[in-house]
């Protein structure tokens, strides 16, 4: 059985959290937790939060062995982008795109 838990609107571009779920995704979710808090990147702690929020999704089950998880795939879809303008030489202007994403993790039972 799969459990997840999703963050939406995050502020942060899809792109820079692909980045980083090849290196957690397939693990435990004790050694994903542990990979994710030593990385330097924003979007390694929004996905440890998310992480944090699918166990305890899946703690509410009580067929669910904890201790046993593994990360099944952490999905990173882009949200709504909010349009901005910069001004710029000669009456110009250019566009800022300030992108979100939703973040999706999914957790299940596996080897450990």
């Amino acid at each position: 059985m799969d459990v997840r838990a999703s963050g939406k609107y995050m502020h942060i571009s899809a792109q820079k959290v692909r980045q980083i779920v090849g290196a957690v995704k397939g693990k435990p979710v004790g050694t994903g937790m542990n990979i994710l808090k030593f990385m330097p990147q924003k979007s390694a702690q929004m996905v440890e939060k998310i992480l944090r929020s699918a166990v305890a999704n899946a703690d509410q089950h009580p067929d669910i062995d904890v201790d046993t998880l593994v990360i099944k795939n952490i999905i990173a879809d882009e949200g709504p982008m909010q349009k901005r303008f910069r001004p710029r030489a000669r009456g110009r202007a250019s566009r800022i795109l300030k992108r979100t994403s939703h973040i999706t993790v999914i957790v299940g039972e596996g080897r450990a």
